[in-house]
């Protein structure tokens, strides 16, 4: 043995000792009861993934399962039971008691901010980030997860300065912690549902009545998936039928034929990441192809993928199951010819639906519910109505002086991660130019 292992070993039998001492404290988990076609049991497991927040599974039908519910007092019969690590039991927990329980932040710490930020996908992150590293007060305010459907993606592989690809937990955990190292506070679990103006302040209403002010609002409330109109989706929703690539469920479906509906970028990243385990993965497109929608890196993937199926112009007719899903109607567009499939999995992708009728009346929207902004409030060569500011409206202004959009939300964008992020961050530039101004 040489000097320099001499030297070594007893630094390690130092740690291994300290490990083992009694100042060696396991870190308790949150735990969750439930069953596998239980909506709610999946929503909550969803839930503490997507926040980062660890946790264990437990099915209410296995020995230990049955011990925790006992335990809790409870008898199976309302699921999930969520175990928090001081050992409290919660029964089928709305989300923002959950989020409170498991130490997510869930209540501003003032009343009044230079600026609030709704929603907390890329374009919203990108905002806090911004906000808070040039000094301003800033409150993000998210009503379930961040990072948004980017947030739920697998693996995004076309941001600049990831080569090899990062998933879109990673990109949001890095984001998130990015924003909170700045000092900008992140509230989890709380739904906006007004906003309003009181001479110079903005106030945002949250659903239990209380609010938030701030000299500027950024709006970054993104989109959802829409649903799925035919019968029996609705039923089986969170029980075989799941919106977005629900993570959590894929390790369930090894082996098994995985369905999933859209053809846009979200879709093709599921499809790659299920094919890893799945039996075999089968996109329904409404389309003619993916070329229309979809990365061409990701449509190459996707033909060299021996277990991946393409079936344009399919939809779905029907979904069929008692209690979860078992089978799908599919229809061929073209023909009308209908054909039914053994499925247990199907997840879906199709359309952007804009997160914002809570605006109604306030904000100018276009038809469709996307937020319109800077040159979209002028093309006719006037300002807006209502607009008393002798200046137009800035780029990303809204038809409400220093209330901007980023991201998806709104009218006309890009809806790219990375066009997300650069407006959350031109936004905060904005929100300077105002400020200064006021």
């Amino acid at each position: 043995m040489g000097p320099a292992e001499e030297k070594l070993y007893p630094v390690l039998d130092d740690l291994l000792q300290a490990w083992r001492s009694s100042d060696y404290r396991p870190v308790p988990s949150t735990k969750v009861v439930g069953h596998r076609w239980s909506a709610r049991s999946s929503d909550v497991r969803e839930f503490l993934a997507r926040n980062q927040v660890p946790y264990r599974w437990y099915s209410a039908d296995e020995p230990e399962g049955r011990r925790l519910l006992a335990a809790a007092g409870e008898d199976g019969m309302r699921l999930p039971v969520v175990v928090t690590p001081d050992g409290t039991p919660l029964v089928e927990p709305e989300a923002v008691d959950l989020a409170a329980r498991v130490g997510l932040a869930t209540t501003p710490t003032a009343d009044f901010y230079d600026l609030v930020v709704i929603g907390g996908g890329p374009a919203g992150l990108g905002a806090a980030v911004y906000g808070a590293s040039e000094g301003l007060r800033t409150v993000l305010v998210e009503r379930s997860a961040t990072g948004g459907q980017a947030g739920q993606s697998s693996r995004i592989e076309n941001y600049l300065g990831f080569p090899d690809g990062v998933s879109g937990a990673q990109l949001t955990d890095r984001a998130r912690r990015q924003a909170a190292k700045f000092g900008a506070e992140i509230l989890t679990a709380r739904e906006v549902t007004a906003l309003e103006v009181n001479g110079a302040a903005r106030i945002v209403r949250f659903s239990d009545g209380s609010a938030v002010a701030a000299h500027s609002v950024i709006l970054a409330t993104g989109v959802s998936y829409r649903q799925l109109a035919a019968p029996g989706c609705e039923d089986l929703t969170g029980c075989g039928v799941f919106y977005g690539s629900a993570l959590t469920e894929a390790p369930s479906c090894q082996g098994q034929d995985v369905y999933i509906v859209g053809g846009a970028n979200s879709a093709g990243q599921a499809a790659m990441y299920l094919s890893r385990g799945a039996k075999s993965v089968t996109l329904l497109v409404r389309g003619e192809s993916l070329s229309a929608s979809m990365s061409h890196y990701l449509i190459q993937q996707i033909e060299e993928s021996p277990n991946i199926q393409v079936r344009t112009r399919t939809v779905v007719e029907e979904a069929h199951g008692d209690g979860h899903l078992e089978r799908l109607t599919l229809r061929d567009v073209d023909s009308g010819h209908t054909e039914q499939v053994d499925a247990q999995w199907v997840f879906v992708f199709i359309g952007a639906a804009p997160l914002t009728d809570w605006l109604d009346g306030t904000v100018l929207r276009d038809e469709r519910g996307f937020i319109l902004a800077g040159p979209d409030l002028t093309a006719d060569g006037r300002p807006p109505e209502g607009w008393e500011l002798d200046r137009p409206p800035y780029h990303l202004e809204t038809n409400v002086p220093g209330v901007f959009v980023a991201g998806d939300a709104r009218s006309e964008s890009a809806k790219r991660v990375a066009s997300a992020v650069g407006e959350g961050a031109m936004a905060v530039m904005l929100v300077h130019r105002y400020l200064e101004q006021s």
